[in-house]
């Protein structure tokens, strides 16, 4: 298997330091220096062109001076010099190069130009660049130190990813006096080049990282950033915290939804939907690395608390009630043996008081019943050193007890000196301890939001719900015709349009223009009805007395129509017309308002929101936020997000609200806004939610013209592509399906590679392979469809397998180009399966607008070599390697 095309940056072999310097106070000796201290074992070379020695190192004057290769560059001279070292490392073949150097995009027009001249030379030498503006790269487990910091980093299994250099070295010195190590450091900087998607990527199979943490301060390609965080999170932890968590100001924006979902909102939707926990300070950062790292896996939230003291205990549950972590009840089994086997005065209740006295074995014998309790997910084990305690033996218990066990231990050891002992034996073991109970509290949150954000992650929703389709041609005319008419925001009767084509229930609406109309409406409809403004400039009506209600005669739309008509000409002398709706008035005695709206986020597109509506949106301030495709597990988690989740069930007087109803609303926003870029924004208050449906009483819309080139472009999340799946006939006159594979297809997918000969095997791995390891399968059916792209060949013909063949290609970092793999099922070969799949692959690439469709192929693997030269491959020899061919197709012919 090839490296991947970071490894560069991570495991060179030589490394050259460009800025390299005798001057105490640089950049460069510091540079320098720290890779001495590093113990680097490859090829050291300094260069700078007024000096011949550097910290006992010759020093070269160019690049192309050092007659060895070179894996590595970093650059830290002024940036008008780097355009000519970038020349350089071209004409030297080096191909990764880290810039400390600071003077580009962030200083305005001059320092973006400069910036622009080496990306533009990077490109035309295939060199890939981290920085400029940065820190460096560790990499403790190669003896590698490329950044300025000051201090030794020590080796451990988590690797950490930040855009800001200072905040970097301030999360190393915190972890260094934590005892904390590292796999990997990078500093993004100006990430002009590399950015977090393609790190993310290569530590998502990086073998020295167990886990991933991160600080950001903003993104420049969603799509890239979350591919990259699915692909780390699908097999390790990620624990991010981003800064700029408040706006400085608040934008005018033109609908509800807009003043209520601000950018960290969807910020956090989206990284729920990559697999990732959010944490808001450094603390918390490791404190969620310390739990997530012992792959612990949780089915709920469920906390049990056993503690020596009950003032710990009590401070406990209310940081649980803070974080939203249940405190779990006790079973009846469980109060039964705990009766048993402490003292009378127990608390008989969670959290689980073993009182002051407790010895050794009570903790262990408490600890033995709650983890066999079916109803804890967790267990949290206190000591404060009380004068018959002791720590260091009940530290021995308690690892003990957590061994025999697959489900979280963690402990706090509260105090100093007197429970150091017992802290220590933590440390080795799978029990994660925490400083103080509220810490402990807030990581065994964190490992809850991990497993909930892991099932979101395996989510991938079509476009459009599976349901009567809509009618998408006629929506998006509508939204044409405005546009046309130089109008952005569409009238009332224009959104119901296109609720009612996304099937979406809405009030009928009736626009009028004068008293005589307003009454001919309101007859035809029938009383009673609702009198509102209908005008762009209004977006709020309620605001300027925009809406008359309940109004239930002909004289009285007449008196209600003119008075409306005045008080507004009153206050807006500039208005000549006013325009207004007739609708029904919608009655339900146990309906509930809810608000569900639609905003573009610039960096992560389109966001849906949900929560309590009607006129004090912005008071009750109730919104759960989600990236579109949405199905119907990630709706119904989306309103038990919301405070309005209780006011939909039983209440009172009131039955329970149309659950079903409300979430297929809700999935056909998703769908209208997966297939309608145009949409802006969009607010439905209220949607009146009672036990017989729902219905949309009022709606705004707001549009541009969209220049998407190709589906979906709009959206941070590609959906399932539904459109790719086709259906062929066998030679045999077997009906299969080839489509794109699925998260579900995980068990079809082990399966089918354990049905396959060792010879198969071999011709698709080239290595010796038994089984998918679950890593494996994670990574071949859990795929981004925006980067790479698979698709298996399924029937349910009985005389066959299930799955017949897979097919597969990921995009190549240059762009252009993609790397493919295909196997068939050893009993269905030669039936025309693996051509079909070929083809379907090579037009799925085409379509991306690739280039050129490569692989490489057994010298031994006769079909598959005759297969590719039958479709117009070219065959080339791989140097160095005889047993392997290189076979690539021309797309563009």
């Amino acid at each position: 298997m090839n490296p991947h095309y970071l490894s560069r940056f991570f495991n060179p072999r030589s490394v050259a330091i460009v800025g390299a310097s005798e001057r105490a106070d640089s950049v460069g000796r510091r540079l320098l220096l720290n890779m001495q201290e590093a113990d680097f074992k490859g090829g050291l070379y300094p260069v700078n062109l007024k000096r011949d020695q550097v910290l006992g190192l010759k020093v070269y004057p160019t690049l192309l001076a050092i007659p060895e290769d070179l894996d590595l560059v970093v650059i830290a001279t002024p940036a008008c010099s780097v355009p000519g070292i970038i020349q350089q490392c071209g004409e030297k073949g080096v191909t990764a190069v880290v810039i400390i150097s600071a003077g580009f995009g962030e200083v305005g027009a001059e320092g973006k130009r400069l910036q622009q001249s080496v990306l533009d030379i990077a490109k035309r030498y295939s060199i890939r660049l981290i920085g400029p503006n940065c820190l460096g790269v560790i990499r403790p487990g190669g003896q590698l130190n490329a950044t300025f910091g000051e201090g030794k980093i020590k080796d451990g299994s988590l690797a950490l990813l930040s855009q800001s250099g200072a905040v970097c070295t301030a999360i190393l010195d915190w972890a260094n006096a934590q005892d904390i190590g590292f796999s990997t450091v990078v500093s993004m900087g100006g990430a002009a080049d590399i950015d977090f998607g393609e790190v993310l990527d290569y530590l998502a199979t990086d073998s020295q990282t167990t886990g991933i943490l991160m600080y950001v301060e903003g993104i420049r390609d969603a799509r890239r950033f979350l591919s990259g965080l699915k692909a780390a999170a699908r097999l390790k932890p990620v624990i991010l915290i981003k800064s700029g968590r408040h706006e400085a100001g608040s934008k005018a924006a033109m609908s509800h939804t807009g003043a209520l979902v601000g950018s960290d909102s969807v910020f956090d939707a989206a990284i729920a939907r990559a697999g990732v926990v959010r944490v808001y300070s450094i603390d918390e950062l490791f404190s969620a690395a310390r739990i997530l790292a012992n792959n612990y896996v949780v089915k709920h939230n469920r906390l049990a608390i056993i503690t020596n003291a009950g003032g710990p205990g009590v401070m406990s549950t209310d940081r649980a009630e803070d974080v939203g972590v249940r405190m779990a009840a006790l079973g009846d089994s469980s109060l039964t043996a705990l009766n048993a086997i402490l003292p009378l005065h127990w608390s008989h209740a969670n959290p689980v008081d073993i009182l002051g006295d407790a010895t050794p074995e009570r903790y262990q014998q408490a600890l033995e019943v709650c983890l066999n309790d079916d109803g804890i997910d967790g267990i949290l084990v206190i000591l404060t050193p009380q004068a018959m305690t002791n720590p260091t033996q009940v530290a021995e218990c308690i690892v003990a007890g957590a061994a025999s066990s697959d489900k979280p231990v963690l402990a706090s050891w509260t105090g100093g000196s007197r429970v150091q002992a017992g802290r220590n034996l933590f440390a080795n073991s799978t029990v994660a301890h925490f400083a103080t109970p509220e810490v402990a509290v807030d990581a065994f949150s964190f490992l809850a939001k991990y497993t909930q954000n892991q099932i979101l992650v395996k989510q991938i929703p079509f476009p459009i719900a599976e349901q009567i389709p809509p009618d998408v041609e006629g929506a998006r005319l509508i939204i044409e015709r405005v546009l046309a008419e130089n109008r952005q925001v569409l009238t009332t009767q224009e959104a119901k349009a296109i609720l009612a084509a996304f099937h979406i229930p809405a009030t009928q609406t009736i626009p009028v223009a004068n008293a005589k109309e307003a009454m001919i409406a309101a007859e035809t409809l029938g009383f009673p009805v609702v009198l509102k403004v209908n005008m762009a400039e209004f977006s709020h009506k309620s605001d300027i007395g925009g809406v008359r209600l309940n109004i239930g005669s002909v004289p009285d739309i007449s008196r209600h129509f003119l008075e409306m008509e005045t008080a507004i000409k009153q206050r807006f002398p500039e208005i000549k017309e006013v325009g207004m709706t007739i609708e029904p008035m919608f009655k339900s005695n146990s309906g509930r308002e809810l608000m569900v709206g639609v905003v573009r986020d610039p960096v992560f597109g389109p966001a849906i929101s949900v929560g309590l509506g009607g006129t004090l949106v912005e008071i009750l301030q109730d919104t759960a936020v989600a990236l579109p495709p949405l199905n119907a597990y990630m709706v119904e988690q989306m309103l038990g997000r919301t405070k309005a989740a209780k006011y939909l069930q039983a209440f009172r007087h009131l039955p329970p609200a149309n659950i079903n109803a409300l979430v297929e609303v809700l999935l056909n926003i998703s769908s209208m806004v997966s297939e309608l870029p145009e949409i802006l924004e969009l607010d439905i208050n209220p949607l009146i939610v009672d036990e017989h449906g729902v219905m949309a009483v009022d709606a705004r819309i707001k549009a541009e013209l969209s220049h998407q080139l190709t589906p979906y472009s709009h959206m941070a999340i590609h959906p399932y592509p539904h459109e790719l799946t086709q259906s062929h006939q066998l030679t045999n006159g077997a009906n299969i399906t080839i489509r794109p594979i699925r998260p579900e297809d995980a068990v079809l997918e082990k399966d089918f590679v354990h049905r396959l000969s060792e010879r198969s095997k071999y011709f698709r791995f080239m290595q010796a392979l038994q089984e998918l390891t679950p890593e494996m399968i994670v990574r071949f059916t859990q795929i981004d469809y925006d980067r790479e792209m698979a698709f298996v060949a399924v029937t349910d013909d009985q005389r066959m397998p299930n799955e017949l063949g897979v097919g597969r290609y990921v995009i190549n970092p240059d762009g252009h180009s993609v790397e493919f793999a295909l196997v068939v099922s050893d009993d269905c070969q030669r039936l025309g399966v693996g051509s079909k799949l070929l083809k379907t692959l090579m037009q799925s690439a085409k379509n991306k607008g690739m280039s050129f469709f490569e692989g490489e192929v057994l010298v031994i693997n006769v079909p598959m070599l005759s297969l590719v030269k039958k479709l117009g491959f070219r065959v080339e020899a791989v140097a160095d390697d005889c047993e392997i061919v290189r076979v690539v197709k021309d797309l563009r012919q």
